[in-house]
């Protein structure tokens, strides 16, 4: 038996799959930029009013921010599932501390996403963002504010994903090694964002954006490099062998 055919009983090579992983990353890399980077920076303030009035006025962009998040949400399954197709050979127990990592912090993410439509409910009916009652407008506040706290709760599983296949790639030579620890970089930095918010929420504000840059450019190269030139076969020969049970540790 083939290990293409070990690997993937379905018959994709592992290059078509980390193609198609390529691709869904990249999707989700360019739609969670626009949703959050650019949508939710450019919409809410630190002010209700304000960001009512905002919200009211781009309706179309801030309902399409939030297609985007659920387009990210789905992505993430079946990446989790081809993620762990491509390195359960390198460490099964690691592989699948992966995908656990991103179901749990896709699943947290798609529950926050119910709290980001209360500014729709509470600007429906033709109501006018300058009539909201101060009631009305601590609701909206503290759709922000939970905005924030899921935010930093699904980056620690989000973070610890990365981390993960960080150590996978790295261990495997499938891509760039340099991949591999543009990525730990990643996930450190997205740990340190959610933990610096639990503990000093003021402090994690001033670590913005700068804190945020590692993301493109570690994930934006692995979905690019996925994409085009997908997993080095031969890499992937040298890697450690399958195994059926505890994995290579």
């Amino acid at each position: 038996m083939s290990l293409v055919r070990q690997v993937n009983p379905a018959g994709a090579s592992p290059r078509q799959l980390a193609r198609i992983a390529g691709a869904l990353y990249l999707i989700n890399v360019v739609l969670g930029a626009f949703a959050i980077g650019y949508v939710h920076g450019m919409l809410f303030t630190s002010d209700p009013a304000t960001t009512a009035a905002n919200i009211q006025a781009h309706e179309l962009l801030y309902r399409a921010s939030l297609a985007a998040h659920v387009v990210v949400t789905v992505t993430n399954v079946p990446l989790a599932v081809i993620f762990y197709e491509l390195f359960k050979a390198v460490n099964r127990r690691v592989a699948l501390l992966a995908a656990f990592f991103i179901l749990v912090a896709t699943a947290i993410e798609a529950a926050g996403l119910l709290a980001q439509f209360v500014p729709l409910v509470l600007l429906g009916g033709g109501a006018d963002a300058s009539t909201l009652s101060p009631a009305q407008l601590d609701a909206l506040s503290l759709t922000s504010q939970l905005w924030d706290a899921d935010y930093a709760l699904f980056t620690v599983f989000f973070g610890l994903d990365i981390l993960c296949l960080a150590y996978l790639m790295f261990r495997s030579r499938y891509l760039p090694r340099a991949i591999a620890i543009l990525l730990a970089v990643d996930g450190i930095a997205y740990l340190v964002y959610s933990f610096t918010h639990f503990l000093a929420p003021e402090l994690a504000a001033s670590l913005t954006p700068w804190i945020q840059f590692p993301a493109p450019v570690a994930e934006g190269g692995l979905s690019l490099w996925l994409l085009i030139a997908g997993v080095n076969v031969g890499g992937r020969r040298k890697a450690p062998h399958e195994v059926t049970g505890e994995g290579v540790a």
